[in-house]
């Protein structure tokens, strides 16, 4: 009854980050080499003498400088999504300046007890500027990298939706072979029964439930509103079947009635705590739909059935996959204090 769903967050991968930090650190290194192979004729009195060592130690730093820079730009700082936006562009400089400081005394501690020089005065000023600059080269780098993630996951998301498009539309017209001839059979079925108001209701429930799931065949989203009044169809069908033994609360905010959610939105996972728990005179199940902050919930103590329903089993990671493919949301599973809660966001 309890599905994992598991969110895939892409990544730039890590041989991209390092070979652009390495090709910056290249170039940063090229001052040092020109130093040690003494092809410039003059050199500051106050930088420390170059050797292979220490060629070696600042490429070194560089190369872990620049990947710690391309990794939090490009994978790290879009974890962020969920804060203000002005929130998060602050948080970023921080946290890119933080890394600059720890980088560069990090080097100036180390640089001594390898090297047995000091780096200080200009030299260490100049340090500051270079790695400032190698800060910046790799922020804008890292939005280029970012760039071509989200270009290729837009062009594949597209992709699905467009398979998913197409498979619906076969669905839709499996199911649509006929309609017609389903239609005249129900009110057929409906005029033998007129004298039975129970029978004539059922009927015409079933009648708009179908005729709700033809016509929503083709639409990606509905209102929530439109969703509630097919889920009153469904209720009915259910009550029919198990009377006193199934009960249903619905607390919709109805700011929220406007809000586009993906058809059979709610009769899907009000149909999975039907299909998983016990619906028993001594049990009796309810099943709460409601809005909070923004979500739509629903929720039901667990009582697992000892024989389960026949189905598919993917009606829940079906919707997460319309979910994500529509809005770019999943849905969120919770089973604490025994109770069975799923819900996703509105907005």
């Amino acid at each position: 009854m309890n599905l994992p769903i598991i969110m895939n967050v892409k990544q730039v991968k890590q041989t991209v980050i390092l070979r652009a930090a390495v090709i910056v650190s290249l170039l940063v290194s090229v001052p040092r080499l020109l130093s040690f192979y003494d092809i410039t004729d003059q050199i500051n009195d106050e930088l420390t003498s170059s050797s292979p060592r220490d060629i070696a130690l600042r490429f070194i730093a560089v190369v872990t400088f620049s990947w710690a820079i391309l990794q939090f730009n490009t994978n790290t700082r879009f974890r962020f999504n969920h804060l203000k936006l002005w929130v998060k562009w602050v948080l970023t400089i921080v946290v890119n300046i933080i890394i600059l400081i720890i980088a560069i005394e990090l080097l100036l501690f180390i640089y001594p007890l390898i090297i047995n020089q000091t780096i200080e005065g200009l030299e260490a000023t100049l340090f500051y500027i270079i790695y400032s600059v190698v800060l910046l080269v790799h922020f804008f780098l890292s939005g280029v990298l970012r760039y071509q993630i989200i270009h290729r996951e837009d062009t594949i998301e597209k992709e699905l939706l467009k398979q998913q498009s197409l498979e619906n539309e076969l669905t839709a017209l499996r199911n649509q072979i006929n309609p017609h001839f389903l239609f005249n059979s129900l009110n057929s079925l409906n005029s033998l029964v007129r004298e039975n108001d129970d029978a004539t209701q059922f009927i015409n429930k079933l009648s708009f439930m179908y005729r709700y799931i033809l016509q929503s065949s083709d639409r990606n989203m509905v209102t929530l509103k439109e969703e509630l009044k097919f889920l009153d169809s469904y209720i009915y069908l259910i009550k029919t079947r198990y009377r006193e033994r199934f009960f249903i609360e619905i607390n919709i905010d109805e700011t929220m009635l406007g809000k586009s959610i993906p058809p059979l939105g709610l009769q899907v996972l009000v149909e999975n705590a039907v299909k998983h728990n016990e619906i028993s005179a001594s049990n009796p199940l309810t099943v709460k739909v409601y809005t909070n902050n923004g979500f739509i919930c629903v929720e039901n103590e667990i009582r697992p059935r000892l024989t389960l329903a026949e189905g598919t089993g993917n009606g829940l990671s079906n919707l997460d996959k319309r979910l994500f493919l529509l809005k770019k949301q999943h849905i969120t599973i919770s089973d604490t204090d025994n109770v069975f809660k799923v819900k996703y966001s509105l907005n």
